[in-house]
């Protein structure tokens, strides 16, 4: 069993994983590499002049395995169950178990959809402002809690405050994650 699975490798699903790996969360992103971020070029994401999307991403998946998550690239995810304590994850390869899931897949809501969350009225999946769903311990992230406003920056932060959720209700307390200069490895 995993502490965190996260559906989707855009930049909320990347964000979520490089908080909860880097803080010793046991982290698995399942990445079918089907972002709208190949299509994107970033000017307006902060610290980055210019890049393509896809560069961003191959970037950014670096970092989080950097991190000690484990991205598995190419592997969907099929199905989501709230399963004891936690989520039972199928894919077509295996089936997996985690404590929170972080639905990270774009505006594809048909997972959220399978687990009977909360819907808002204009059809966007209902979260707190933790991006917690109505299912406990399950967060959905980026367009499909956002109607129209869908941009990379706006979705990183989704997948930040996912995590950090997750990381208070680990550690027991309000969780930040605030690095110093004398934390650079």
């Amino acid at each position: 069993m995993v502490d965190v699975a996260i559906v989707g490798g855009g930049p909320a699903g990347l964000s979520a994983a490089l908080f909860t790996a880097k803080n010793g969360l046991e982290t698995v992103v399942f990445d079918t590499d089907e972002t709208w971020m190949h299509k994107a070029h970033l000017f307006n994401y902060p610290a980055i002049r210019s890049i393509s999307g896809s560069e961003f991403m191959e970037l950014t998946r670096g970092q989080v395995r950097d991190r000690g998550a484990e991205v598995r690239e190419g592997e969907e995810v099929t199905d989501v169950e709230p399963s004891g304590d936690g989520f039972e994850i199928e894919t077509e390869e295996d089936t997996y178990e985690a404590d929170y899931v972080v639905l990270a897949t774009g505006a594809d809501r048909s997972i959220a959809e399978d687990l009977e969350v909360a819907f808002s009225d204009d059809g966007t999946v209902d979260v707190d402002l933790d991006t917690e769903t109505s299912v406990e311990d399950l967060y959905a992230t980026g367009a499909m809690v956002r109607d129209e406003e869908w941009q990379a920056v706006i979705a990183a932060g989704d997948g930040a405050s996912a995590a950090l959720d997750i990381l208070s209700k680990e550690k027991g307390e309000h969780f930040h994650d605030f690095d110093v200069p004398d934390d650079v490895p």
